[in-house]
This record gives structure tokens, C-alpha cells and sequence, in this order.
């Protein structure tokens, strides 16, 4: 795998791609994940817990995962890297530069993710890449979520 120095911002921005990395491996959102999220959360919407109601009554004919405890899994399908920032003291969630929720992903899908480098700038702590991670469900034509993600690399 690539090493890059988190002081080599050239480097680093040779990585940004308008094309997606490889697939992760995939999760199954099963409906007793749904259903703990929906305990943590507080989040019992019918359209995600109750079975036999979203068979009769929703338009996917099954009950649907949350937005977020499909943004939540991203560290579970975490895509693969293609390449490895070094000579950092730490990295921290930064934020987001953008979510949205494109597709549901239904009780029983399995999803995994992609991701591309989309930016790099420089940072007085360090240095912040943006990259744009696509969380889909397994057969769907869409992703069920896009998230621009910033990584904050200290010094």
C-alpha cells in the first residue's frame, strides 16, 4: 500500500479522484439491528419497526433502516484505503461538508461502501482530507447515502 507523509500535501493531493475506490465488505442490516437502533435512538417510527404494518402500508412493502443507522455503520463498512497517511499524532472526525440520503435500505440488506479523495487542505492543526463515502444496499441502482467526509491529521 502507499505511504504518504501527512506534511506532503503535493502527495496527498495526487490521491483525488473523481473515481471510487473498491467496494468494503458487506453488513447485514437485519431488523434486530433496526430495532436497537431504534431503542437508542428513540426513533420507533412504524415504517422501521413495525413488521407487519410496513408490510400492508409502506411503499418498500418491508420496514426500512434509519438514515442514521446507516451513516452509524460506515465505520463497520469501512472501504478499503489506497493509501496510508503517516508521521500524524492523531486523527479526529473533522465534520461533514455534506449528507444525503438517496435510497432506503430495507430490514435484511446487506450494504457496503466505496469512498474517493475529494480534497486536501492545509490546516493550522495538521492537514484535512475530504473524501465522498457511498454507503449502498446490495442489488440497489443508488447509493442509500453520500457523506463528505472530513479526516483531520494532526501534527
Amino acid at each position: 500500500m502507499l505511504t504518504i507523509d501527512c506534511n506532503d500535501i503535493n502527495a496527498l493531493r495526487g490521491q483525488i479522484s473523481d473515481d471510487y475506490g473498491p467496494w468494503s465488505d458487506y453488513f447485514q442490516v437485519t431488523q434486530s439491528v433496526i430495532d436497537s437502533f431504534a431503542e437508542l435512538s428513540g426513533d420507533r417510527q412504524w415504517i422501521h419497526t413495525d413488521v407487519e404494518r410496513a408490510k400492508q402500508s409502506s411503499p418498500y412493502g418491508a420496514t426500512i433502516a434509519h438514515g442514521f443507522l446507516i451513516l452509524s455503520l460506515m465505520s463497520r463498512v469501512r472501504p478499503p484505503a489506497s493509501f496510508n497517511v503517516v508521521n500524524h499524532s492523531s486523527v479526529a472526525n473533522y465534520g461533514s461538508k455534506g449528507l444525503r440520503f438517496l435510497a432506503p435500505v430495507v430490514a435484511g440488506s446487506r450494504i457496503h461502501a466505496r469512498q474517493k479523495l475529494m480534497a486536501v487542505e492545509e490546516h493550522p492543526k495538521g492537514v484535512l482530507l475530504t473524501s465522498e463515502v457511498a454507503i449502498q444496499a446490495e442489488g440497489s441502482g443508488k447509493p442509500a447515502l453520500v457523506y463528505n467526509m472530513s479526516l483531520l491529521y494532526r501534527f
